[in-house]
């Protein structure tokens, strides 16, 4: 009943974003020709009437649920009620009406942000709700654990087969470099590429370069996504990353290198550092039979690549 096929009429929310552009060719790469999207000009998701409307008349088989607001540290902690209030208006409105119009199955995508500031290293799936959340970004990451939860209760009462994924910190095709919105890793692509253009002598980096991240190119997400919906039907969210992680720092200077800025690097400390660390278990990802294949000093060249593609255009 909830076997994807070819003919499937899957709708993918978010088709523009890096995410949501991802799965699109993913589920186009694999042969699937029977997709559903609109851009946000065509349906706004924060609306409930259009929502309602667009289900009922496209009735999807299955959701990829990719939409968001998203933004980097500075975003998150400067447009709170935004980040708050247009995520849940958006997962509220498609999670309802895939359970109205009788969707076979939905994919949500969430953000390991939902896990607390200090937990344990590497982050579990059980450790959600289990301490408090990094202030930051708390907005965000209420409204995403919010959507985790809300499949689980359609799951719950009406038997919904609606799962939750959380993947780590994505990069890649379509991302945003926007130089105080975006999130660190395109943020540093496009200030290094900035400097070098300009023969700058430095580079500040927000924060002490010393919190630890992972990265995940944003095709491998979407492959795992494609894997998760055909393989996937527990209750639980479950991770998708690499398992590997590395400091601001140390990334830093691998994007200088991939770049090719010849100054500096010097910390910023007056900026926010965030989470000290944040590296998933993707342990119950790997027993299923899923890896990531685009190491990081490969996704940063197809990365800067398409930042230089985006700049031209």
């Amino acid at each position: 009943m909830n076997e994807l096929k070819k003919i499937s009429k899957i709708y993918v929310a978010g088709h523009r974003g890096m995410v949501g552009s991802a799965i699109f060719r993913k589920l186009e790469n694999e042969g699937f020709s029977n997709l559903v999207v609109r851009s946000s000009s065509e349906l706004d998701l924060r609306n409930q009437a259009e929502v309602t409307d667009f289900f009922k008349k496209e009735k999807p088989d299955f959701v990829f649920l990719a939409a968001a607001k998203v933004g980097g540290i500075i975003a998150n902690n400067t447009y709170r009620a935004d980040f708050l209030y247009e995520n849940l208006a958006i997962q509220n409105n498609v999670i309802h009406n895939s359970y109205v119009t009788g969707v076979k199955k939905l994919l949500f995508l969430g953000s390991s942000c939902i896990y607390p500031k200090l937990a344990s290293q590497p982050l579990k799936e059980e450790y959600l709700l289990t301490g408090l959340l990094e202030y930051t970004n708390e907005p965000y990451a209420i409204a995403k654990i919010a959507g985790i939860k809300l499949c689980e209760a359609y799951r719950d009462q009406f038997g919904c087969n609606f799962i939750s994924v959380m993947p780590t910190n994505l990069y890649g095709y379509n991302d945003n470099y926007h130089p105080e919105n975006s999130h660190v890793l395109p943020a540093l692509l496009g200030r290094l590429h900035e400097a070098k253009m300009n023969k700058a002598a430095e580079v500040s980096i927000w924060g002490s370069g010393s919190p630890r991240r992972e990265f995940l190119f944003a095709d491998d997400l979407a492959d795992a996504c494609f894997f998760l919906m055909q393989n996937y039907n527990d209750t639980e969210l479950i991770n998708i990353g690499t398992g590997q992680d590395l400091t601001i720092g140390e990334l830093a200077h691998l994007v200088k290198e991939v770049v090719g800025f010849k100054g500096d690097l010097v910390y910023d400390f007056s900026k926010p550092d965030g989470t000290p660390r944040k590296l998933l278990d993707v342990t119950k990802l790997h027993n299923l039979g899923w890896k990531h294949t685009t190491f990081l000093e490969d996704g940063l060249k197809l990365a800067y690549a398409d930042y230089l593609r985006n700049r031209s255009n």
